[in-house]
């Protein structure tokens, strides 16, 4: 609804200062639930950690007074374990799926797992770093995922690898398909609308301007999809995706 092109010259100090004022807050109110989970990380209280990690994402969209919508809530079987894709438009991509759907196990930067505290945090729930460029390392990665599907947790994962830099959808990765025929996962496609214009990769200030959606599809059965070609099975993901993307 609002590309970065689109934002008034006239707006943009007040978003900045708006945006000064939020990120204050946020990493505030981060660090408080950081350390917070830390201390509960090695006292070995992982459901108390995770429900920590679920009010964080909450708070994030509290303090930007953001509300995200939520469509499709009946594809979610909760009784059972998932392999979450998801279009990959901003920071607060994770977030977002966060407060729809704990206890997740998350693909995601290997960076984060070396921040001092932090990554035993993330080591604490089941937090699968990968490295891009590095194929022997990302295999490893997938392998732990695989691990972590059958022990019984949901998987996460962006299967573009990283932030949209123009709003549109970039090519998939094969990744999310060998986990989901290792470890037998049904697969969930989210389309994630309206953070690509509240906070691009590429852009410093956030616009609250839009609104923020998330639309659950309906499951794609791993019956349906584990004897097909890669190619068939991206391009099946991709459109059940990009068939609700709105670029706003």
């Amino acid at each position: 609804m609002f590309p970065i092109s689109n934002t008034p010259n006239r707006l943009r100090p007040f978003l900045v200062f708006y945006t000064l004022i939020v990120y204050g807050m946020q990493y505030g109110f981060t660090a408080i639930i950081v350390v917070i989970g830390i201390v509960l990380s090695y006292l070995r209280l992982e459901l108390v950690v995770r429900l920590g990690q679920f009010l964080w994402a909450k708070g994030l969209f509290f303090l930007m007074g953001k509300r995200v919508r939520v469509i499709g809530w009946e594809n979610v079987d909760k009784t059972k374990k998932h392999l979450l894709i998801a279009n990959h438009t901003s920071i607060y991509d994770i977030p977002a799926i966060m407060t729809i759907v704990p206890g997740l196990a998350w693909i995601g930067r290997k960076y984060l797992v070396d921040i001092f505290g932090f990554g035993h945090l993330l080591k604490m729930t089941h937090y699968i770093p990968i490295e891009p460029g590095q194929p022997k390392q990302s295999r490893e990665s997938i392998g732990r995922a695989i691990e972590h599907a059958k022990d019984g947790l949901t998987i996460a994962i962006f299967p573009e690898g990283t932030r949209t830099l123009n709003g549109k959808p970039g090519p998939f990765k094969k990744g999310f398909i060998h986990i989901m025929r290792s470890a037998d996962l049904d697969v969930i496609p989210i389309t994630l609308n309206g953070f690509f214009s509240l906070k691009p990769k590429n852009r410093f200030f956030i616009d609250p301007r839009g609104k923020l959606e998330i639309v659950i599809h309906p499951v794609l059965k791993n019956k349906d999809l584990r004897d097909l070609p890669n190619d068939k099975v991206l391009e099946i993901a991709r459109n059940a995706i990009q068939r609700s993307y709105q670029y706003r």
